[in-house]
């Protein structure tokens, strides 16, 4: 059993919390100290950050040349799906090309083969709530991935001469953690409303904005023209987890290994499921979908409940895309209800769906306060959310990393109000 000492008290949570908060909208519970990982876990973890912004990079290049004519425009169009031209025109700019988010932060499954990357995004909640829970381990004796400021310098230096956090009202919940974790800044930095932004705006600005927000920001259009530069720029396309299937479609395979350098492409196979580009497309009669065994399709909303241990999920540019609200399991859905999503998904021409193979989760026992404020053993399953900040040589470095422990009975793994919100210690366990 793991040792309670130090530890982070409930009177020492409650006393340290801001008086508006950490997020709007719902509630969490609480641990008494930061979930360790095996030794091994730890390393990948604090490596992995340079992988996946070579990742961004190469998937940067193959939108590029795709829509360049250089390879097969489907992929650039597809990538382009429900957004408007001025968007698409943004994210092609060629003064733009070199243009990166300077935050990573994926959505790591922790599987009994190691992470499952879900998803990556580049303008990420959870920023100031990780801090905040990092500064509180940290002052209660624990040891934590990032140390007590990692978040807080990581952040910072995405807007060193100061500027502005550009919070739409559609990350409205998101507020209070944003403004606590600006209060731990030096300089003059403030939360303003994107929907306020002016199209000759050129003081440094953090987009803390989804671009499929774009209507409610009548000046944005405008901005992306001309010479203002949002950090965490308008590439949406970056966003999209169609990348994920991209990266394993076998007509592909040869470009993303002239892409990437041998081993981050090894790395990179190990780390995303397999997945599929859901699109409505009738095979030669002697052709198989790669990894399903199945001629088409509509045999795939056939399978058996055993058969569907697959997930469908919007790629990204919809409000439906975050949060688990988009994300659809087979094998937890009646046999009609999966016909129906998988039509439909492949019947949509204004969104882009993915599927990927489900990943069984590690059950792991963590110490969790009770509603009588003691402390008991519970089995849970993890995602992590390490933030990789980028600095100005390019060099990409873990700074601190949120643990999601929700019950064993959930598939989808978030931040709901039966969830336990913590960290990640720098003591692995002794198993490693």
């Amino acid at each position: 059993m793991m040792s309670l000492h130090p530890q982070l008290s409930l009177e020492q949570i409650d006393a340290a919390l801001p008086q508006q908060g950490l997020f709007a909208a719902g509630s969490w519970r609480w641990s008494p100290v930061p979930l360790q990982l095996p030794r091994r876990t730890l390393r990948e973890l604090e490596g992995l950050g340079h992988v996946l912004a070579q990742f961004q990079r190469a998937s940067d290049a193959i939108y590029r040349r795709s829509a360049r004519g250089k390879l097969p425009s489907w992929i650039a169009e597809s990538l382009d799906r429900g957004k408007p031209d001025w968007l698409i025109a943004a994210q092609r700019r060629s003064d733009r090309a070199d243009a990166f988010p300077r935050i990573i932060r994926p959505d790591l499954l922790l599987t009994a083969n190691g992470f499952a990357l879900t998803e990556i995004d580049s303008v990420p909640g959870g920023i100031g709530i990780t801090a905040w829970l990092s500064q509180q381990y940290e002052k209660a004796g624990c040891s934590v991935l990032g140390g007590a400021r990692g978040m807080i310098d990581g952040f910072s230096s995405l807007l060193p001469a100061g500027g502005a956090v550009m919070l739409a009202e559609e990350a409205a919940d998101y507020r209070p953690e944003m403004e606590w974790l600006l209060r731990q800044l030096d300089g003059e930095r403030s939360i303003e409303r994107a929907e306020s932004l002016r199209a000759d705006d050129l003081r440094p600005l953090y987009r803390f904005f989804e671009c499929f927000d774009w209507q409610n920001i009548p000046a944005l259009p405008d901005y992306a023209a001309g010479n203002g530069l949002l950090e965490a720029p308008l590439k949406p396309h970056l966003e999209e987890k169609l990348w994920l299937a991209l990266y394993h479609m076998p007509g592909l395979r040869a470009l993303w290994k002239k892409e990437l350098r041998a081993a981050h492409d090894e790395r990179l196979q190990q780390l995303i499921p397999q997945g599929w580009f859901l699109r409505d497309v009738e095979l030669p009669a002697d052709a198989i979908l790669p990894g399903l065994n199945v001629p088409s399709w509509q045999e795939v909303g056939q399978f058996s409940q055993k058969e569907r241990q697959l997930v469908i999920k919007i790629s990204g540019f919809d409000p439906t895309a975050w949060g688990s609200r988009g994300v659809f399991i087979g094998h937890d859905m009646p046999a009609q209800e999966w016909q129906e999503c998988l039509q439909r998904a492949l019947a949509d021409r204004q969104r882009t769906w993915i599927m990927q193979r489900f990943c069984e989760t590690l059950v792991v026992e963590h110490p969790i306060y009770q509603p009588d404020g003691s402390i008991a053993m519970e089995q849970g399953r993890v995602r992590l959310c390490p933030y990789y900040f980028t600095d100005d040589s390019g060099f990409t470095r873990l700074h601190g990393c949120l643990a999601t422990i929700v019950p064993i009975d959930k598939k989808k793994i978030h931040g709901m109000s039966d969830g336990v919100l913590t960290v990640v210690s720098t003591h692995p366990t002794d198993h490693s």
